[in-house]
C-alpha cells in the first residue's frame, strides 16, 4: 500500500514536470516578438566568448578556432579537439572537466535515489515484520489465557464435586444433606 503511494507520487510528480514544461515552451514559443538571432559561421569567429554564444560551435584551445560542433557524436573525437583543449558551453570548463561532472552529480543522484529506494524498501518490511510478531504475540497470549480458563473451569468443576460430596453445597438431588439449625 505504501509503495503504491510512494509510485503514485512519483507519477503525479512526473506529470506536473510534463505540463509545467509544456506550458513553459508554449508560453516562450506562443509569441515570437524578435526574430531569432541570425547567427554567424562557426569558423568566422575569433575568440571563445564569441564562438561559444552559438551551442552549434565548438572552440578549441589548442589551435585557437571555432569548429561547428560534430553533432554526429555525443563527444568530439580527438581528431576535431583534444578534450582536455576543447569548449563548449562556456570559455572557463574544458569539455573533459564537464563530462566527469555532468557524471559525477548524475552518480549522486542515483545513488540517492537508490538508497532512498532501498530505505523505503527496509522500513516497510520493518513495520510489516512487527506487525507480524504482535499478531504472533496476541495469538500467544490468547491461547495461554484461554487454557488457563479451561483449568479454571476443571479446577472449579472438581471443587464442586467435592462440596457435593462432602454436603457443602445444599442439592436438592442429593438425599443427604447437613443439618442446619433453624
Amino acid at each position: 500500500m505504501d509503495e503504491s503511494r510512494v509510485f503514485g507520487s512519483m507519477l503525479v510528480f512526473l506529470l506536473v514536470c510534463v505540463a509545467f514544461s509544456a506550458s513553459a515552451t508554449a508560453t516562450t514559443t506562443a509569441k515570437p516578438t524578435t526574430p531569432p538571432p541570425v547567427h554567424k559561421p562557426c569558423n568566422t569567429m575569433t575568440s571563445c566568448e564569441t564562438c561559444l554564444t552559438n551551442v552549434s560551435c565548438l572552440w578549441c584551445q589548442t589551435n585557437s578556432s571555432c569548429t561547428d560542433y560534430p553533432v554526429s557524436y555525443v563527444i568530439p573525437p580527438a581528431s576535431v579537439c583534444k578534450l582536455s583543449q576543447a569548449r563548449w558551453g562556456v570559455c572557463w570548463v574544458n569539455f573533459e572537466a564537464l563530462i566527469i561532472a555532468m557524471a559525477v552529480v548524475s552518480g549522486v543522484l542515483l545513488l540517492a535515489i537508490a538508497v532512498c529506494c532501498c530505505c523505503c524498501c527496509c522500513k516497510r518490511r520493518r513495520s510489516s515484520s512487527f506487525d507480524r510478531d504482535d499478531e504472533q504475540f496476541a495469538r500467544r497470549r490468547e491461547e495461554i489465557r484461554q487454557r488457563a480458563d479451561e483449568r479454571r473451569a476443571e479446577r472449579k468443576t472438581k471443587h464442586d464435586e467435592i462440596r457435593k460430596k462432602y454436603g457443602l453445597i445444599p442439592d436438592s438431588d442429593h438425599p443427604y444433606s447437613k443439618f442446619e439449625n433453624e
